[in-house]
């Protein structure tokens, strides 16, 4: 007798296997990244090998993007999710999500939990902003409230004020080193004149000086996007890159870098590697008491490259004046550059 293979009217049919795509785990991974990122015993190990498959391709870029929208949005609404995470306690959950919807679940879950806990401090009105300053020839370290560290380079103004949903920083003038504490839900803004500065957690140099801006990245990312209305494109910068921005204008460089560099100032050398005289002059200004001014725009405008290390003064001027065949002249208090004279030809 045959028998009859029809399926059962009601039946549950057989298992439907789904395949996991590269975007899935692409998903999954940067959910992931986002609460690693998130927890305070981040490892620098750790930290480097996100940095690694952030720059490995553009899509884990825009997933990591997509990822960090969902959590600070989950943040935001922390105490709702709550609610409804203790409306629905005793109810048996779904099982069978995607793994892309799984890991965004679990990363929201993760993040409303994080922000009942640590976000209530913050919902605030903003704290007093602080002011930090250096005067020439003067470092200074500062550690913040939440474990941020900034190091100030010689004659450098900037103020510190943290608000409901973001740390901001404004750099009047002068250079600093942050090295910024993780917080998805507030991240750390620096007004830098006609750009800003914007990270969730890493290392990098900013410095503004007589209208030029440099950004240098040390550890993680940082976006440097126009502010307000001011023209020109966002970028997103890794570890070794630093942009290069004249105040006002559209445009900006991005140039490589060894990461370190960024940082040398610390340990009292100067790095350049093709930028003009007058960005180094203005640096030693910072750095020296006696003024250093340059006789003539084509000088000033002469590219440096080496190293200068910050010992004595008279050294490091006359050392400068090597590097760009030129000769000092007192004045005022200081000195003037000036080019030396090509001998004529006989």
């Amino acid at each position: 007798m045959a028998h009859d293979r029809r399926p059962i009217a009601g039946a549950p049919g057989p298992p439907m296997i789904r395949r996991t795509t590269a975007a899935d785990e692409r998903c999954e991974a940067a959910a992931e990244w986002v609460v690693r990122l998130a927890a305070p015993d981040l490892s620098e190990a750790e930290a480097l090998a996100f940095d690694a498959w952030l720059a490995a391709s553009g899509d884990n870029r825009a997933a990591y993007d997509a990822a960090l929208a969902v959590w600070i949005e989950f943040g935001a609404e922390a105490p709702a999710v709550l609610a409804g995470l203790r409306a629905e306690r005793g109810v048996r959950p779904r099982w069978g999500l995607r793994p892309r919807y799984a890991a965004i679940a679990a990363m929201g879950a993760a993040a409303a939990a994080a922000a009942a806990a640590v976000i209530v401090p913050a919902l605030g009105p903003a704290t007093v902003a602080q002011a930090y300053a250096t005067a020439a020839g003067e470092h200074r370290s500062v550690t913040l409230a939440d474990g941020t560290r900034i190091d100030l380079n010689a004659a450098t103004r900037l103020t510190v004020a943290y608000r409901r949903h973001e740390r901001d920083v404004t750099l009047a003038e002068g250079e600093a080193v942050f090295d910024v504490t993780h917080d998805l839900r507030r991240p750390f803004v620096i007004a830098a004149g006609d750009r800003a500065v914007r990270v969730v957690g890493t290392e990098f140099d900013v410095r503004r000086r007589a209208g030029q801006l440099s950004v240098s990245v040390a550890r993680g990312a940082v976006e440097v996007v126009p502010a307000g209305e001011a023209p020109g494109e966002a970028f997103r910068l890794h570890p070794g890159q630093r942009l290069e921005h004249a105040e006002g204008a559209a445009q900006a460089r991005i140039a490589l870098i060894a990461p370190d560099e960024a940082l040398s100032w610390r340990s009292g050398r100067l790095v350049y590697r093709g930028e003009p005289l007058a960005q180094v002059v203005a640096d030693l200004n910072a750095q020296f008491r006696k003024p250093i001014r340059i006789a003539d725009p084509a000088l000033a405008a002469e590219p440096i490259s080496g190293v200068l290390v910050l010992d004595d003064e008279t050294a490091v001027v006359r050392r400068l004046a090597l590097l760009v065949s030129a000769h000092t002249v007192p004045s005022d208090g200081g000195v003037i550059l000036q080019r030396n004279e090509t001998p004529p030809k006989r």
